[in-house]
């Protein structure tokens, strides 16, 4: 018997080839969802599909390519999912830049991917939800959208503006069965992080001193002191989509392990 269960329930995981996004997938298919996995190539989503049936045990996942930065893919992907009662907005982009240099089309780059792309989820497939009289919305923010890093300006922003945009939408959505949250992510292990630290601490080291100094140097808030494991990420918003969390809406869940320095996000 599952201790959370969400048979019936449709969910997509948005960039979900790899990642956060890939645990957060295999863990709702665990819980008995139908998984609808996103990338932008089709190859990349038949492979990660194929990872997360054998991982999670379920043959009930399936795939839907598209680019959801831009207008045209994610129109791809609505024909392909017409509705859902889960959306994860997972997808993202980031990257180390001195602020300064950040010009204007990097910003607009940035926030078209990690912002606007949730947006118009959210816009095509919230009023179903609301009709149905129950559904989850959430959307992965991170601590830097909180604790703002100097090298990480343009990434922070988007992070922040996820934040809003999740209690806005929360306050569309009330009283009406539907919850919308945003969850706040500490540093995590995955492989665009490795490549993050290494471009901030050398290739010298090897991977656990590395990350040690990199969490040391670059992150000494954290209580946890090692970066997160992409499950553990994944655990919360399983937990956040499921019944039992039915009276959590419009909040920012924290599994930060302790880096952001306050009792409220």
């Amino acid at each position: 018997m599952r201790q959370i269960d969400l048979s019936g329930r449709t969910a997509l995981v948005t960039g979900s080839t790899q990642g956060i996004g890939h645990a957060i997938a295999t863990g709702l298919a665990r819980a008995g969802a139908r998984v609808v996995v996103n990338g932008r190539g089709g190859e990349r989503v038949a492979a990660a599909v194929r990872t997360v049936r054998a991982e999670s045990g379920s043959d009930d996942v399936t795939g839907a390519a598209g680019d959801l930065a831009t207008q045209s893919g994610t129109a791809a992907v609505l024909d392909a999912v017409p509705t859902v009662d889960i959306l994860v907005n997972n997808l993202g982009i980031f990257g180390s830049a001195a602020p300064l240099e950040i010009d204007d089309a990097e910003w607009r780059r940035y926030f078209e991917v990690n912002v606007l792309s949730a947006v118009r989820l959210i816009r095509a497939y919230l009023p179903g939800m609301k009709e149905r009289g129950w559904g989850r919305v959430l959307s992965l923010a991170s601590d830097s959208a909180v604790a703002i890093p100097a090298e990480m300006i343009h990434y922070g922003m988007t992070k922040t503006s996820l934040l809003a945009v999740s209690r806005g939408f929360a306050k569309d959505a009330a009283g009406t069965g539907v919850t919308v949250n945003s969850v706040i992510a500490g540093p995590t292990h995955t492989g665009g992080v490795e490549g993050f630290v290494r471009e901030l601490v050398g290739d010298e080291l090897p991977w656990n001193e590395a990350q040690r100094e990199f969490m040391v140097k670059y992150r000494p808030q954290s209580l946890l002191q090692r970066l997160i494991e992409p499950e553990e990420i994944a655990n919360m918003v399983v937990y956040l989509a499921s019944p039992l969390a039915s009276a959590t809406t419009g909040g920012a869940v924290r599994v930060d392990g302790g880096y952001v320095d306050s009792i409220l996000p």
